[in-house]
């Protein structure tokens, strides 16, 4: 069940740090047994805090262009989920992350932070289709991601930084 007080808002700059501690701890226990354990070790939060900054402080000239930061928060304004939508030049837009808060997960919160960030990209970039890219042994988002309506669409290996090579599928969703 989505909680009662569940608000998704847009996030910037400021956000930086509380996102970078969620993506770290998100990262942990989504890639536990999938990638090296040095991979989520002891630098992961200090290096996911510098690629936040960097994304949430960057210029990205136009505003087709921006990406888009939306975040789930409970009623007390705790973070509890975050999905970044980046416009590609290929006219689709790419979730680039979609997390939610390691023992919050299935209680309505990723498909209410989903809805929130297909909803944006309609309004934002209309009739283009929104696509993500997961590793092919994340199990439980793939199952997340074919209930809330995705199709695959590709398949292909990506190099993931310290885990080297490793097989990913792509998911889309297209607007109505």
């Amino acid at each position: 069940m989505i909680e009662d007080e569940l608000s998704i808002r847009p996030g910037g700059p400021a956000d930086a740090p509380a996102v970078a501690a969620l993506h770290a701890e998100s990262w942990r226990t989504a890639y536990a047994g999938i990638v090296p354990p040095a991979v989520l070790g002891d630098g992961l939060a200090a290096q996911r805090a510098e690629l936040w900054e960097l994304r949430l402080e960057a210029d990205y000239g136009e505003p087709a262009a921006q990406p888009v930061l939306l975040l789930a928060e409970s009623g007390d304004g705790d973070l509890l989920g975050f999905g970044y939508l980046v416009p590609q030049p290929d006219g689709r837009v790419l979730l680039d992350n979609l997390h939610v808060r390691p023992g919050r997960t299935g209680a309505g919160l990723g498909g209410a932070l989903l809805g929130a960030l297909r909803a944006e990209t309609a309004r934002s970039h209309p009739g283009a289709p929104l696509y993500l890219e997961v590793l092919a042994d994340n199990h439980r988002a793939i199952a997340f991601y074919e209930r809330a309506g995705g199709h695959r669409t590709d398949s292909r290996t990506t190099h993931f930084p310290g885990a080297g090579e490793l097989p990913e599928y792509e998911y889309t969703w297209t607007q109505p």
